[in-house]
């Protein structure tokens, strides 16, 4: 799948109060998205498939990608992401990087598709001012 490649009879829709929230488990797609709605915006939770075909028609404000327990969960989606960003001209969408290892961007390899890395465990004391800042730059 390339998100990059975009349907032209589908019209993409560029939603700034949105924020994607992508990863495995469910659990965590929940505990990330109440921590999205307490920054006053609205979740999509979903597993990396489906996140895959939601991008080529949505254009979010963020992008939260819970990477699993070897920060591979949603490598596929990298490459989409890395050219919707470079489309954009201004690396957007932001992505934060929910990872089990800390590091940066650069140390892990994704400086051109993720803008911060959040070390596991997630809480909202670590990952909403992460996205409240992302959201107002």
């Amino acid at each position: 799948m390339n998100l990059g490649t975009r349907d032209s009879s589908t019209n993409t829709i560029r939603d700034l109060s949105r924020v994607l929230v992508v990863g495995k488990s469910p659990i965590n797609r929940v505990v990330v998205s109440k921590i999205v709605e307490r920054s006053g915006l609205r979740p999509i939770s979903e597993p990396p498939d489906i996140a895959a075909k939601t991008l080529r028609t949505l254009v979010p404000g963020a992008i939260v990608l819970d990477g699993g327990p070897d920060n591979k969960d949603c490598d596929h989606l990298m490459p989409g992401i890395e050219m919707l960003r470079r489309t954009s001209g201004k690396s957007l969408p932001p992505v934060i990087l929910l990872s089990t290892k800390n590091g940066t961007p650069e140390s892990l390899g994704l400086a051109n598709v993720v803008d911060v890395v959040v070390a596991k465990p997630i809480t909202p004391e670590r990952l909403q001012p992460v996205i409240d800042r992302l959201i107002n730059r």
